[in-house]
């Protein structure tokens, strides 16, 4: 199993991830992993942990996951949305078919501020689009 694991682990951060090193050949057979760099997706910045002075071999490993890391945020952000339209349809259908007069009076003003601060924000951002072309 060891000489499966991948040579670089990365703890994910809000903003990056801790980038370890890990390693299976040692006289103990344990798998120690060792931080070699703090990574901050948003700015690209690349830090060395510590003394450690990364190799050209640790910087495009690292440099390949930020790429990949990238992607997968972007993807989940469009999903979120995604997700967000279907539960905008899932509401409409519980307010007409379920919602008790109570429920309905609880979130209605929320919804509607919220739906107004989106529908504003999409209608501003459409027209600049338009302008732009």
């Amino acid at each position: 199993m060891p000489s499966d694991l991948p040579d670089y682990y990365y703890r994910v951060k809000d903003n990056g991830a801790a980038v370890f090193r890990v390693d299976t050949e040692n006289r103990q057979r344990r798998i120690e992993m060792d931080q070699i760099a703090v990574v901050n997706i948003r700015n690209g910045e690349i830090k060395p942990h510590g003394d450690r002075t990364l190799t050209e071999t640790d910087l495009t490993h690292i440099r390949g996951w930020m790429e990949n890391r990238r992607e997968v945020l972007a993807h989940r952000d469009i999903d979120d949305i995604y997700r967000a339209v279907d539960h905008l349809n899932l509401t409409t259908q519980w307010a007409q078919s379920k919602a008790s007069d109570a429920q309905l009076e609880a979130v209605t003003d929320d919804l509607l501020l919220a739906m107004h601060d989106l529908r504003s924000t999409l209608v501003r951002k459409k027209a600049d689009r338009l302008l732009k072309d």
